[in-house]
């Protein structure tokens, strides 16, 4: 299967969805990362795309982790990073910087490298029968792709450590009580919920969303006194807008925004 048969763009209603599309178990294959950062630069270039979903084709995984197949090869000090992490880093930190809400709607399964990249996601919409976890010690591994970071940051050290050293899945109930997904949808119906979301967050000013989500990511490089020193540049930039003029104008008069930028 050529690379872009392997994930899809269609953009409904502002929101561009981003399938992956590799069956039975759409497991990242080196094919499959190059054509999610693709993907992703294409939703980057395109103004028309207020907000992302991603999610997986069919019903049994949103995405069940690196294709383990395409590893033994690669085994050797530095051969992996050259052929498979370094590049599957770069295309997953390009899609958590992107700057669009996005939305992770996962089904079935989201193991490894799937939740990994759900991580990316400024949310996560599960499917209340989905399993997912970081199960790569089984394998005599760690998550190489930014779960340890991402983990711990969303779910702090301790519930990190206890999903990444004992390798075992959790249910979405568990997920969603530790934190790790920010909503539950009922079964078959993890996709509509996201997209539901999605447009939502695409009715809401583009450039206040962009600046905001900079303005939350500040802390990630520097103390808190630091960032909230360096988001005040983001939200002066964030008052010369036109969006901005108007939803304090629509306050006073006591209207509902027309924003200019749909």
């Amino acid at each position: 299967m050529s690379d872009d048969q392997l994930v899809h763009l269609e953009v409904v209603d502002q929101v561009g969805v981003v399938t992956l599309d590799n069956p039975p178990m759409n497991v990242t294959t080196l094919g499959l990362a190059r054509a999610l950062a693709d993907a992703v630069r294409r939703v980057a270039a395109d103004d028309t795309i207020r907000a992302v979903v991603l999610t997986g084709a069919g019903d049994r995984a949103f995405n069940a982790g690196s294709d383990i197949k395409e590893m033994p090869e690669m085994l050797v000090a530095g051969d992996i990073i050259r052929r498979k992490i370094a590049f599957e880093n770069e295309t997953f930190t390009y899609l958590e910087n992107l700057g669009k809400p996005t939305i992770a709607a996962l089904n079935g399964v989201a193991f490894g490298g799937g939740l990994e990249m759900a991580l990316c996601c400024d949310f996560i919409v599960a499917d209340e029968t989905t399993s997912m976890g970081l199960p790569e010690v089984k394998l005599g591994l760690f998550p190489g792709a930014g779960g340890p970071v991402r983990t711990a940051r969303r779910i702090g050290e301790a519930r990190a450590k206890q999903l990444i050293f004992l390798g075992e899945p959790l249910d979405a109930a568990i997920a969603f009580e530790w934190g790790l997904v920010d909503r539950i949808a009922p079964r078959g119906t993890a996709l509509v919920a996201a997209m539901e979301l999605g447009r939502q967050l695409a009715g809401i000013p583009a450039v206040s969303l962009r600046l905001a989500k900079g303005a939350i990511s500040l802390r990630r490089d520097m103390s808190d006194s630091q960032a909230l020193l360096a988001s005040v540049p983001l939200f002066d930039e964030v008052c010369t807008t036109a969006d901005a003029s108007e939803g304090v104008s629509a306050f006073i008069s006591r209207r509902t925004p027309a924003f200019f930028h749909r």
